[in-house]
């Protein structure tokens, strides 16, 4: 699915072709990028995006956390922000400009620094800045949008532009940001508080997700939306999924929100592990469970 270079604007960063994405997701599987690009700063990123074929399409990658590539790769440009999208800035005594190649560890972590509090649920998203304020990410009660002011997008047009929080449309983990837009950084408010009371926060949940969650397994996190009035894992331990199988994706017995990749399961058995998952929940309890993690690229 290759396409020739010359086709491509120049770029300062480096730009792969047929880029393997299976070692930069969690679940360890899936297809090649047709593109993987990793501009050198926002400048790269606008001007390259600007002088591309518009019906190429664009996606963001972040700690490929909170996603399945499927097993015929990801047509177009994927493109990954490095160090240099990875700063944090204090602006004020509570407020941070985060880069969206930023781990929500490191936001949580300059935040205690700082003397900020309200954001270390940060440390529990397993994904970027970019990634976790286009999903509306949260846990533990709190949610991006409860901390965001505004953020910076690069369209796909080139364009660059600030969006206000009430310009993303947030809504339970959706937001309203354009296909193809990219998150290069984003603005979080907090509050003033002692670093050791912020500290105490992040080592209660940093404990929760230790006992809930299956942290050291090639996973995908959260797969499902929690429906209303409901929890997700709930439902699926009602359905008698935990520890459900296909081929060698699992059903987690830990926490049956959470699909594994126990070996060499393929991304094509991941996804339809979790069709399983859903079909069984309809007929359980008539509830339409809604996928969290993305599903991206074509099948094979």
């Amino acid at each position: 699915m290759n396409q020739a270079a010359a086709a491509l604007p120049p770029v300062r960063g480096k730009l792969t072709a047929d880029a393997p994405l299976a070692p930069l997701v969690w679940f360890k599987s899936g297809g090649a990028a047709q593109w993987l690009f990793e501009p050198a700063d926002a400048e790269d990123l606008a001007s390259f995006l600007a002088g591309l074929d518009p019906s190429v399409p664009v996606m963001g990658l972040g700690l490929g956390s909170n996603m399945i590539v499927r097993d015929g790769g990801v047509p177009g440009v994927v493109v990954r922000l490095g160090k240099a999208f990875a700063g944090v800035e204090q602006l004020d005594p509570v407020t941070l400009r985060c880069g969206g190649g930023a781990s929500g560890i490191l936001v949580s972590s300059k935040a205690r620094d700082a003397g900020i509090g309200g954001v270390e649920f940060l440390r529990s998203i397993p994904g970027t800045v970019g990634g976790f304020v286009r999903m509306n990410g949260g846990a533990y009660g709190r949610e991006v949008k409860d901390v965001l002011v505004e953020c910076e997008v690069v369209l796909r047009s080139g364009e660059r532009r600030v969006l206000a929080l009430a310009e993303l449309g947030y809504t339970y983990r959706h937001s309203a940001l354009p296909e193809g837009a990219i998150v290069i950084s984003a603005t979080f408010r907090g509050h003033g508080e002692e670093p050791a009371v912020i500290q105490a926060e992040m080592d209660r949940i940093a404990a929760a997700r230790e006992e809930s969650q299956p942290l050291r397994s090639k996973t995908g996190g959260s797969t499902f939306k929690n429906p209303d009035g409901h929890k997700a894992w709930a439902l699926i331990d009602a359905a008698g999924c935990r520890g459900l199988m296909r081929g060698d994706a699992q059903v987690s017995e830990k926490h049956c929100n959470f699909l594994l990749n126990l070996g060499n399961a393929s991304s094509a058995d991941i996804e339809a592990l979790g069709e399983d998952v859903r079909a069984k929940v309809k007929a359980q309890s008539g509830v339409e469970l809604e996928w969290e993690i993305q599903r991206i690229g074509v099948s094979k």
